[in-house]
């Protein structure tokens, strides 16, 4: 069966390609979804329309993530953190800390966008890289520095 891909599948194809898939699968999944139209010719030629129409939606996630990663750019997070001798730090800074410290100056950030490798360990300045969407990652200045007593 040919269908027409409205929108992106993953392992399958793209906006507007024409790929050939199995009955059932088109008929049960893709069609039902919303995710494919069957390839007639009437809907071959509307191809062009639903290209433009995703390429609008996708401008404007990207003018949308782009303002985000400015914000988040643009803001210094600072966690404090209790020490001990040697500058020791009781416990690390996680991605959820990190999150909160993005939401207390109004930015809201899902922690699970957050690239963190490792929970922060030591005091320091660290570059921590934000998926903001797809293709568009911020890196967020973080300064963990001793809890002033």
């Amino acid at each position: 069966m040919k269908v027409i891909l409205k929108d992106d599948v993953d392992a399958l194809g793209k906006v507007g390609e024409v790929v050939d898939v199995k009955d059932g699968y088109g008929r049960n999944y893709l069609i039902p979804r919303n995710l494919a139209v069957p390839a007639t010719k009437g809907n071959l030629r509307s191809i062009d329309h639903l290209r433009k129409q995703q390429e609008i939606r996708l401008n404007k996630v990207r003018r949308a993530a782009d303002h985000i990663k400015n914000q988040i750019e643009k803001a210094s997070c600072t966690a404090e953190v209790n020490v001990g001798e040697e500058d020791k730090v009781f416990g690390s800074v996680t991605s959820q800390h990190i999150a909160d410290l993005l939401l207390q100056q109004g930015i809201e950030v899902d922690r699970k966008k957050i690239q963190l490798e490792e929970p922060i360990k030591a005091l320091g300045v660290y570059t921590v890289p934000i998926k903001v969407a797809a293709d568009v990652v911020a890196n967020c200045k973080v300064w963990v520095v001793k809890k002033s007593e």
